[in-house]
């Protein structure tokens, strides 16, 4: 079980005015669909240049004010996370890996010239958060508390050049279903037009910027009746990456699985990395490795590839059913879910859910 030290700040907690009702809260709960809906408070720690990390609160979840020429406003510093608390098989609340996320976020702090937080103190901001608004817990089957830590360039100045200030919040959302297609397997539009990172950029960071990118291939996937895209490398266009938002995994007759490789155009999946590590608890074969789309089409064709899923927090393991593209499309297997990924899904949600034993002390216990 995953432990923490202690915090490096205190917090200070201000109180709610006027926070939902429970009938207000009920309601909400019983349909939270994804990122619509929002708890009560809110997390804020701001960092100074000579001075750190100071002034952490948790507080009513409200607007922020921010001047005209804000840095991120123009010069887009600006990351994020995203994780979950989960209800556990004995009514407790528990996080599932909070420190690799941590670690991902200073990953991409670094890259995007920002100042790192403590990884107890970002483990402790999602404490503080989940223990305020732990009646926010969702009623639906399989609902959860989703969590996104954010910062972004605070400082009131127009010049290129990293921010003196910035702003980190916590906000939380009760969350069910990501897709709401309710098909039991998803269909993605392959993107021949745009890519998502290029060597050398910020693939690999969870920034802004990356999604904002994805947003017109995305919608061009949607319009045309896909629920996602997957991207190819900027290089060669014939490398299969990630989804908008998500990782890849591919399976094949003999039992093994491919997922793309961690060029630093990828952004490195805490989903994609558990998968790995269960898929090897079971002996099964799993390489990280290249894979083409026309290699995924002929595999797909033949019969050798008989199962493919994306994964990712949001929507935990999704299989894929269709690829389509301008060059026509092809379907994985029966284009629903295969045994394998639906036997991963239930190990990883157990795990999460304290429904199966946690052997590689993933879970974080918060009562």
């Amino acid at each position: 079980m995953a432990t923490l030290a202690a915090p490096a700040l205190e917090f200070a907690r201000l109180p709610h005015p006027a926070p939902a009702s429970a009938e207000q809260r009920a309601e909400v709960l019983a349909n939270p669909g994804f990122g619509t809906n929002f708890s009560d408070h809110m997390v804020s720690i701001e960092w100074t240049e000579g001075l750190g990390w100071h002034d952490a609160t948790i507080g009513p979840r409200q607007p922020i004010t921010l001047d005209p020429a804000c840095a991120v406003l123009h010069y887009a510093q600006e990351i994020f996370e995203g994780l979950k608390a989960y209800r556990q098989a004995d009514g407790g609340i528990a996080l599932f890996r909070p420190e690799a996320n941590a670690a991902r976020f200073n990953s991409s702090a670094r890259r995007l010239a920002m100042p790192e937080l403590p990884e107890d103190l970002f483990v402790e901001s999602v404490r503080q958060i989940v223990a305020a608004d732990r009646e926010w817990f969702p009623t639906v089957e399989g609902g959860s508390l989703y969590l996104r830590p954010f910062m972004f360039a605070s400082e009131t100045f127009l010049g290129v050049r990293p921010s003196k200030q910035y702003k980190y919040l916590v906000i939380a959302s009760p969350a069910g279903n990501y897709f709401k297609s309710g098909s039991p397997a998803v269909s993605i539009w392959v993107s021949r037009d745009y890519t998502r990172a290029a060597p050398g950029g910020t693939g690999a960071a969870k920034c802004g910027g990356n999604y904002a990118a994805s947003l017109v291939p995305q919608a061009e996937a949607i319009e045309r009746g896909h629920d996602q895209v997957v991207f190819l490398d900027a290089a060669e266009h014939k490398w299969v990456e990630e989804l908008g938002g998500m990782n890849l995994y591919f399976v094949f007759d003999d039992g093994s699985l491919v997922t793309p490789a961690l060029t630093g155009t990828i952004l490195p999946g805490i989903t994609r990395d558990s998968l790995l590590t269960l898929a090897r608890d079971e002996g099964l074969s799993v390489r990280e490795e290249r894979y083409s789309l026309d290699q995924w089409r002929e595999d797909a064709g033949s019969g050798k590839l008989v199962e493919c899923f994306a994964c990712g927090t949001a929507a935990v393991v999704t299989p894929v059913g269709k690829v389509a593209g301008h060059d026509g499309e092809f379907t994985i297997g029966s284009g629903g879910p295969g045994q394998l990924t639906q036997r991963l899904k239930d190990r990883l949600v157990a795990i999460q859910r304290g429904q199966a034993a946690d052997p590689h002390g993933w879970v974080m216990k918060l009562g």
